[in-house]
């Protein structure tokens, strides 16, 4: 008996001693019915986004049948002020012509955050069987060519529509001043700086930036990001061999910038594979297109070549610009013809600012839920987003829109298809992001 009897009282000891532990570690309970400030805001935007997002979705459809190139952006423009001006929020339209910024004002002035959407398309002639398929045409360089949102810009359009619809039923609530960047001729790497020039940025002052891209490659329901350098910039490359004519059966009377042309390609690719430190970071030199000549047998005088410079480390990306300038004059040279180097910036590096990632990662988590963020490796592709992130701390991070099992397609396919579940999760990734970096700032 006196055995069990501390057998008992050894057991409760030990049940009182665990209920203290569990107390120590758990937070202390909330009253019942009861939620703390910031738990019901984050409830309130997810029920406003779940409201909106049949109007999303048409407003999706909308623009994804009826898409326009650069810096045409005269409809998707209107579409977006006029929403924004039904919401009340303060609207500039023809911001770097085709652009147009919304302000909502808050509780507060500041702190200002900006979320950004494209409206662009590009010319792809659509291959997907939907009810609202593009059947657009347009003009481009003198041809006709099929428009399509091949990119998913009507997504990121859609989607900052309706952010904006949901932040200003809450403009009570947010601490500060929500800016709503839509831009024109993101594929062309040209609306974002000339926003900026413009003063997108400015009046009121944005603090920190926010965008978003989808991402086929990636499951539904899924976000992707990396602090630091994300995207690559990107360069246009201009190249010109100037040689002398000749018969095609006397080259040796000429100078041949054919073959000149065909050396200065495989020197170039000797930057990346011979030149670069490929295990500090990434690079890519890529020839698009060459022209020269116009009958089998005569040699021409020049050759033109057109190409895409990518990296993602600043300082790699100009040592590369100085030996592809290198490289092909030398070579060109050797062979007594002349060579002219032309470098076009197109987009800087994408570089998600590192604390801003860090603080802000938390809020992606919450929307999609743990273990659905994804910590990815840099990627080639470039965005000119890049341009607002090097005058503010910014975000840029990939909502996945391809569901299990339905094959992955490339951007910029006539075939690209994107699974509209996705966009409620844009929206909802979107206002929260505005709200908590302004309640934290």
């Amino acid at each position: 008996m006196k055995r069990r009897s501390c057998i008992r009282t050894a057991a409760l000891l030990s049940f009182l001693l665990a209920l203290i532990l569990i107390s120590a570690a758990s937070p202390p309970a909330q009253p019942a019915g009861q939620e703390s400030k910031g738990d019901a805001l984050w409830t309130k935007i997810d029920q406003l986004s779940s409201q909106v997002e049949p109007k999303c979705v048409a407003w999706r459809r909308d623009i994804h049948q009826h898409p326009e190139l650069s810096w045409q952006e005269v409809r998707t423009g209107k579409l977006v002020a006029d929403h924004l001006q039904a919401l009340g929020l303060e609207v500039k339209t023809n911001v770097a012509k085709m652009g147009v910024v919304g302000i909502l004002r808050g509780k507060k002035d500041t702190p200002v955050v900006a979320l950004r959407a494209d409206m662009d398309a590009l010319p792809v002639t659509e291959a997907v069987d939907v009810p609202f398929a593009s059947k657009t045409k347009a003009q481009l360089e003198g041809k006709e060519v099929g428009v399509m949102h091949a990119c998913g810009h009507d997504v990121h359009t859609a989607i900052l529509m309706a952010a904006a619809e949901v932040l200003s039923q809450m403009r009570e609530e947010i601490p500060g001043t929500v800016v709503f960047l839509f831009q024109p001729a993101e594929e062309r790497g040209e609306g974002a700086a000339a926003m900026i020039k413009e003063g997108a940025l400015e009046s009121p002052k944005a603090n920190a930036i926010f965008g978003l891209h989808i991402a086929s490659d990636t499951p539904l329901g899924m976000i992707e990001y990396r602090p630091g350098g994300f995207l690559a910039s990107s360069d246009l490359l201009k190249i010109t061999i100037q040689g002398k004519q000749t018969h095609g059966a006397y080259p040796w009377m000429g100078i041949d910038p054919v073959v000149v042309a065909a050396q200065v390609i495989m020197g170039l690719q000797t930057i990346v594979s011979r030149q670069t430190d490929l295990t500090a970071t990434a690079a890519v030199i890529s020839i698009g297109s060459i022209q020269g000549g116009n009958r089998f047998n005569i040699i021409p005088d020049k050759v033109d070549m057109t190409g895409s410079i990518r990296a993602l480390d600043t300082k790699i990306q100009n040592e590369i610009h100085e030996r592809i300038r290198k490289t092909t004059q030398m070579i060109a040279e050797s062979a007594g013809a002349k060579a002219e180097v032309t470098i076009d910036r197109l987009a800087p590096v994408t570089y998600n600012d590192p604390d801003l990632t860090a603080k802000m990662v938390p809020t992606l988590e919450r929307v999609v839920g743990q273990g659905k963020t994804q910590l990815v490796p840099p990627q080639t592709g470039s965005e000119d987003f890049s341009y607002f992130q090097e005058k503010i701390p910014g975000l840029y991070f990939a909502l996945g829109i391809t569901p299990e099992g339905k094959e992955v397609v490339p951007l910029h396919s006539p075939n690209l298809y994107v699974d509209e579940k996705a966009l409620v999760i844009g929206i909802r990734a979107m206002s929260h992001l505005a709200m908590d970096y302004l309640a934290s700032h």
